[in-house]
Parts: C-alpha cells; sequence; structure tokens
C-alpha cells in the first residue's frame, strides 16, 4: 500500500518527496543516453517527440518514476543525445543506456561501434558506474551493442526468459536472496521478456534463475556496471498499478538507484 500510495503522488505533481529508506549522501549526476535509444513518433498534433525510455515520459513507457527516485536522493538528471566521448562524460558519475535501437525502432539507428565502446569503457575504468538494461530477442540490437558489454565480460544472448501468459504475473517473479549486495533480501520482482547473459572475467553473476544469468555485476579499475535484459523500471512495472501488490519494482528501483549512487561516490 505504501508504495502505490507514494506512486499516485509522483503521478499526481507531488514533487520530490523523498522515498528512499535509508538515502546515501546527496549529489552526482545520472545521465540517460537518449543517443542509441533514439525513438521518435508523432504526437496529436503531429509534431515529431522524443519517446520511449526517456525521463520526462509519464505514460507507461517512460522512465519518469525511477527519475523521481533519483530527484528525491538529490541526484541530477542529465541525457545524452550524442556518442559518448570523455568530454561528455567527465561531469557524470553514473550512466544508463537502456534499450538500443533496431531497425524496426528507428530508420537510422545509431549503433554501438569500437570507438564509443572504447570511451565508455575508459570512463568506467577512470571511475564511472555503468547501468546496462537490455531488452528481449524481439526488442533490442545486440550484435552491435555487445562490442561495449562485452569489454566488460557480459554477452546479451538474446533469447526471451519469463514469457509472460496474459495476467498470469508469476511467469515473471524472482526472488531477490538473503545477503543480496544490491538489493534487499526477501524482494519480490518482475521482469518478464528479458535476454539472459554469458559472462566471463571480471563479470560476474549477482543473480541467477537455475543455470541462467539474469544479472551481473563488473568491476573495472575504479569504477562499475551492472548489467540486466530488461528495461525493468519502466513506469508500467514501477507505478503499482498493473502489477499485484506483492510485487516490490519500486522498492527495487530504490534499492539499485542507493547502489550506484553509493558505488559512483567512491
Amino acid at each position: 500500500m505504501k508504495r502505490i500510495t507514494l506512486c499516485m503522488m509522483l503521478l499526481a505533481g507531488a514533487g520530490t518527496t523523498a522515498f528512499a529508506q535509508q538515502p546515501p549522501a546527496k549529489g552526482g549526476t545520472v545521465t540517460l543516453d537518449y543517443y542509441y535509444n533514439n525513438e521518435v513518433r508523432k504526437d496529436k498534433a503531429g509534431n515529431t517527440e522524443r519517446w520511449h525510455y526517456i525521463w520526462g515520459e509519464s505514460d507507461n513507457g517512460g522512465m519518469s518514476l525511477w527519475g523521481h527516485i533519483f530527484d528525491s536522493l538529490g541526484v541530477k538528471k542529465d541525457s545524452l543525445l550524442t556518442a559518448p566521448t570523455a568530454a561528455n562524460l567527465e561531469n557524470t558519475g553514473i550512466y544508463i543506456i537502456i534499450d538500443p535501437d533496431a531497425e524496426k525502432e528507428s530508420p537510422r539507428p545509431n549503433y554501438m561501434n569500437e570507438k564509443d565502446a572504447r570511451a565508455v569503457y575508459n570512463w568506467v575504468k577512470a571511475g564511472g558506474v555503468l547501468v546496462l538494461l537490455e531488452n528481449d530477442s524481439a526488442n533490442a540490437e545486440f550484435a552491435h551493442f555487445n562490442r561495449l558489454s562485452e569489454k566488460f565480460g557480459i554477452h546479451f544472448n538474446g533469447d526471451s526468459r519469463n514469457r509472460v501468459q496474459g495476467k498470469n504475473w508469476e511467469q515473471g517473479t524472482f526472488h531477490i536472496p538473503a545477503g543480496h549486495e544490491i538489493f534487499s533480501p526477501g524482494r519480490k520482482v518482475y521482469i518478464k521478456e528479458l535476454s539472459t547473459l554469458t559472462l566471463k572475467a571480471p563479470a560476474r553473476a549477482v543473480y541467477k534463475d537455475g543455470d541462467h544469468v539474469i544479472m551481473a555485476v563488473a568491476e573495472v579499475g575504479k569504477g562499475k556496471v551492472f548489467a540486466v535484459g530488461d528495461p525493468w523500471f519502466y513506469n508500467e512495472y514501477v507505478d503499482g498499478k498493473k502489477l499485484p501488490a506483492s510485487f516490490q519494482n519500486y522498492e527495487a528501483a530504490t534499492d539499485l538507484a542507493q547502489w550506484l549512487m553509493k558505488a559512483a561516490s567512491r
């Protein structure tokens, strides 16, 4: 009930009330990629607008609620509309890339390349915290994007696990075990239609479902990488409206934001 009430306050424009249970020290910048994920559509007036997994989007496909969580923790939000470079990542502590475009999503996708991947790698090595939220086989690009993730020992398999049939929500369930380094133990979270991971050093699994790697972390130099094969914290599965109340995606989004801030503050 608390999660749903807080989300309703956000959607009603209640501002940036602090929702975190134990917020870390405030400060820093979290930057969301708008280059590899660069989807546009026509609004009701026929104007072109950016959409899908962006900060300012309050409908189901937006990231506004996760953005509000960062707001409540005192983190400045930013976006990056161009390819990453040493210069434009310099003042960012956390860099999030979600759902890189495939050709069906953009007529001219901005694919990951070696130059861009090297810039991000060097930024992480110097202390940056990178978040990679891919998607399943039908909804994202993998061949180019793995050029980046594999620099950290993470390969997105491009499959589609946890295919939920209708409202059979339990088919998308994962339970966070005791002693987890990122998420509070006992969290019941929902992730559907995700890509699993194949890992090699320096990456390591931080959540597995049987033999399938679901979440991974890599430490390179002074920085860290967190990866999962789904956009995960978009509004549809965080706002408490669609999923049964037993799921705790909102709380998990707060857990991850706090962990990212702590990692970036090192």
